[in-house]
């Protein structure tokens, strides 16, 4: 039986993959905080099929004891700080947590486990202000904040180990991606709580920034399975993870509402104070690469995903109050 060891297990993408995995046969081991983690719930469903061990990314001697002791064939790198205002707050935790850690990890593995396959969650932040529209994997690195310039420093550790010491380790450059676990304080979860908090007459509007930015935006479950499929390959290697495809916080809205009757001009209002200087530089990847050899195919349209969360945090926020 395979084994795979997950950080950030608790987290969206974590907990997605989990299930993932586990649904291949594999045992799935999961470094947790030992405090109340707050994303639990979105793995309580299967938590008794995981083994969870307390650590943290910040300590080595933990993250040894757990490696030493599951010894996995996969490793895939999920935690970290991923909210770019969090990172701004504090440089210094971002930095250690997103790029040091790939360090020990990659270290423990040279160490422990050398034949061992690491997936390390990147981000397409990475790319700055690009000049080249699509971006693809050869588009040049130049990150704008202390969260993209902590995932750059990381994608190119991996990089470093990959081609000094012949490790099988690879950076998935991840575009926006959203589901139904996706944190409230990114726009899309934003979108869809809001727009069911207002169909069920707890809210009365919802405040946004600039309505015009574009992203590519896909489905978390359809990225996991690109993360797997990295590792199965024979020769690793960095993939471009996208939908393709751009759509507006505007699109966003009026999907949202509509699937509840309802129609997003009248409640959606915008602020200046949530505008984002770095919103206006398009991000939108080119994700041939992946589609070519990892036969990887985004399953999820943008619709079908904001139908799903609206529908999620409706049936919840309508259970909450029965």
């Amino acid at each position: 039986m395979k084994c795979a060891f997950i950080t950030g297990i608790t987290g969206q993408d974590g907990s997605f993959l989990a299930e993932l995995l586990l649904s291949k046969g594999y045992k799935v081991a999961g470094l947790v905080s030992g405090k109340h983690d707050i994303g639990d719930q979105n793995i309580r469903s299967f938590k008794h099929k995981l083994i969870l061990e307390t650590g943290d990314l910040l300590d080595k001697k933990s993250l040894e004891k757990i490696i030493i002791k599951h010894k996995p064939q996969e490793i895939y790198n999920l935690g970290g700080i991923t909210f770019i205002p969090t990172s701004w707050e504090k440089p210094e935790l971002t930095f250690n947590v997103n790029a040091l850690a790939v360090a020990r990890i990659l270290e423990l593995i040279r160490k422990h486990c050398p034949k061992t396959k690491f997936f390390q969650a990147s981000s397409a932040k990475i790319f700055g202000r690009p000049k080249i529209t699509p971006q693809n994997e050869q588009t040049p690195i130049d990150p704008l904040d202390p969260y993209s310039t902590s995932k750059a420093a990381a994608h190119f550790l991996v990089r470093n180990y990959r081609n000094h010491f012949s490790m099988f380790c690879c950076s998935g450059i991840m575009y926006n991606h959203e589901s139904e676990k996706r944190g409230l304080e990114f726009v899309t979860r934003k979108i869809t709580y809001g727009a069911a908090r207002i169909k069920l007459n707890r809210q009365k509007e919802l405040v946004l920034g600039d309505l015009k930015v574009k992203l590519d935006w896909g489905y978390a479950p359809d990225y996991v399975e690109a993360m797997y499929l990295m590792l199965q390959q024979k020769k690793a290697d960095d993939y471009i993870l996208s939908s393709g495809k751009l759509h507006s916080v505007e699109d966003v809205c009026r999907t949202a509402f509509s699937q509840l009757s309802l129609d997003w001009k009248k409640f959606v209002k915008t602020d200046k104070k949530y505008f984002r200087k770095e919103d206006v530089y398009q991000l939108w990847g080119d994700n041939s690469k992946a589609k070519k050899i990892l036969k990887w195919q985004p399953k999820v349209s943008f619709e079908q995903m904001i139908k799903k969360m609206v529908e999620y945090d409706y049936k919840m926020l309508k259970d909450l109050s029965s």
